[in-house]
């Protein structure tokens, strides 16, 4: 890819993006996950990989105005109308889209090319770690979510069961799972380099706020008569 049409691809992503969860840095980190593990990947058409990293969340803002919609299924069409109206080829637009469609975590449709997995798996790496710790902690503070909540007994719930979203309820039902499921050998392995991090913080908070709460707790009602 030349540097006129990576920079006029870029540019389109730069306009769409206004999620700080979701934010330049975020498409910038997957595309250079992508390319290290694409460098390990004989096949990976770069072109067709380079643009699908730069657009794959350009959907973000309408699924933030409309919850009901899908950001990968938006984006991926508006994906293939800016391709296709720059002069790009309608297959490379079509393959470029497809792989956007295919990206997201907890969508049904599975990427088919070696390009829609390595998008899939430098997306899902970004959850990943100390950096998908943070991007949720951003994301919980910008919707007003809490880090946890209270079980019926006062004590603090861990997240397991909980059906109130908290920062807790979103490391069990995606953040400590994200670690199966790549599709590349690569990817799995800088997945696993990264869980101990992840661990370690979730298990660090929780043990944090669990024993200040119990000792507190019961200290407060010495002293309240």
């Amino acid at each position: 890819m030349n540097r006129e049409r990576y920079s006029l691809i870029e540019s389109f992503m730069l306009s769409c993006m206004q999620d700080s969860a979701h934010d330049r840095e975020h498409v910038y980190r997957v595309l250079y996950s992508a390319l290290e593990i694409a460098s390990e990947e004989a096949d990976a058409d770069y072109d067709v990989l380079v643009a699908a990293c730069l657009l794959h969340d350009i959907g973000r803002a309408e699924q933030l105005r409309d919850p009901s919609l899908c950001h990968a299924q938006v984006g991926a069409e508006k994906a293939y109308r800016f391709l296709t109206e720059k002069g790009f080829g309608e297959v490379f637009a079509k393959h470029v889209s497809d792989c956007i469609l295919t990206h997201r975590f907890r969508k049904s449709s599975l990427p088919q090319s070696i390009e829609a997995k390595i998008l899939f798996d430098a997306d899902k790496l970004d959850a990943a770690g100390a950096v998908g710790i943070a991007r949720t902690l951003v994301y919980k503070g910008t919707v007003g979510e809490p880090l946890y909540t209270l079980r019926s007994d006062g004590t603090i719930s861990d997240g397991a069961q909980d059906e109130q979203p908290s920062f807790f309820q979103e490391y069990k039902r995606k953040l400590e799972k994200v670690y199966d499921g790549f599709y590349t050998q690569k990817g799995a392995q800088l997945a696993e380099q990264r869980r101990a991090a992840a661990e370690l913080f979730y298990n660090s908070l929780y043990e944090e706020v669990s024993t200040s709460r119990s000792f507190g707790a019961a200290e407060l009602e010495k002293r309240i008569r």
